[in-house]
C-alpha cells in the first residue's frame, strides 16, 4: 500500500492522522526501514513494530473468533464492505444502495419505479463496484419481481440490501402496492482477491470524472425519453385535440429536436 492509498483510507474513514491511537504494520514488506520511515512521516508518529507483521492478521482473526464465541463486549472488531453494492437502473447506470466501507452487518433500501407502461415485471440486477456504469461493475446476480401492469412511474418496487455477519448479501425486492416479495442471497466477496478489489478501486479513481460525465449524459437521456413519452400521451388524448395546428407543429418540432 502506497502513501496515496493510506491517505485515501483516512479520507474514506473521515479521520486525520492525529485521530489514530496506533499504526500497526502488517505484512513482510513493512520490515523495510524506508517503509517504516514513510509511515512515520505520514502519521506523525513511529508505527507499532513490536508485533510480528506476518502474524498480526492471524492474531486479529483469533480476537474476532473469541468475541464471536464468548460474546465479549470489551473489544470490538468491525469488518466493512470493500466495494459498493447496488442495482442496475434505466440507461445502464448503477444505483448504489450499500456504499463502500459500510460496517458489517449493514442494511439499506431504496424505492424504484417502472420506465415503461404496463410492465409486468422488474429485473433486479445486483452489482458490485465503484464505477457509475453497469458495464464497468461486477455482476452478482439477477432476478425478476412481478409487478402490477400500470402506467410508467406508478409502480413502486422497494429493494433492500442486508449484509449479515458472515458477509452474505440478502437482496429483497417488494412490490409496494401488492406486497409481493422475492429474495435472493449472494456472497459479494466470493471469487475476488485483495488485488482484484484494489484494482477495481484504482480504476474507479482513474475514471471518476469521465464516469460521472457519462452518467449525467445517460441520466439526461433517460429523463428526456420519459418527458417525451408523457408529452406524446397528452397529445394523443383530449388535451391534444384542443391545440391548434401551429401549437402542435411547435411541440412536435421541439420533440424532434430533443430526439
Amino acid at each position: 500500500m502506497c502513501s496515496s492509498d493510506l491517505r485515501q483510507a483516512l479520507r474514506d474513514a473521515g479521520l486525520a492522522p492525529a485521530d489514530l491511537a496506533e499504526v500497526v504494520l502488517v505484512g513482510g514488506s513493512t520490515r523495510v526501514p524506508l517503509v517504516r520511515q514513510k509511515v512515520a512521516e505520514l502519521f506523525g508518529r513511529a508505527p507499532l513494530c513490536s508485533l510480528d507483521p506476518d502474524e498480526v492478521v492471524a492474531l486479529g482473526a483469533a480476537v474476532q473468533a473469541d468475541i464471536l464465541t464468548t460474546g465479549r463486549r470489551d473489544q470490538l472488531l468491525l469488518d466493512v464492505t470493500p466495494l459498493s453494492l447496488g442495482i442496475e437502473t434505466v440507461g445502464g447506470v448503477v444505483s448504489k444502495i450499500i456504499h463502500r466501507n459500510s460496517p458489517i452487518p449493514a442494511s439499506a433500501s431504496d424505492e424504484f419505479t417502472t420506465s415503461v407502461d404496463h410492465q409486468t415485471g422488474v429485473v433486479v440486477h445486483v452489482l458490485q463496484g465503484e464505477r457509475e456504469l453497469v458495464r464497468d461493475c461486477r455482476s452478482l446476480g439477477r432476478f425478476v419481481i412481478p409487478v402490477e401492469p400500470l402506467p410508467a412511474g406508478f409502480a413502486r418496487v422497494k429493494v433492500g440490501f442486508q449484509i449479515d455477519a458472515s458477509g452474505i448479501l440478502h437482496v429483497t425486492a417488494e412490490d409496494v402496492r401488492t406486497g409481493r416479495e422475492m429474495t435472493v442471497d449472494v456472497r459479494p466477496s466470493y471469487g475476488l482477491t485483495d488485488a482484484e478489489v484494489e484494482q477495481m478501486l484504482l480504476d474507479a479513481f482513474d475514471h471518476a470524472e469521465a464516469d460521472v460525465e457519462q452518467r449525467q449524459y445517460l441520466d439526461a437521456c433517460t429523463e428526456a425519453e420519459q418527458v417525451m413519452a408523457a408529452t406524446e400521451r397528452v397529445l394523443a388524448g383530449p388535451a391534444g385535440a384542443k391545440l391548434d395546428a401551429d401549437e402542435l407543429d411547435e411541440i412536435r418540432g421541439e420533440l424532434a429536436s430533443v430526439r
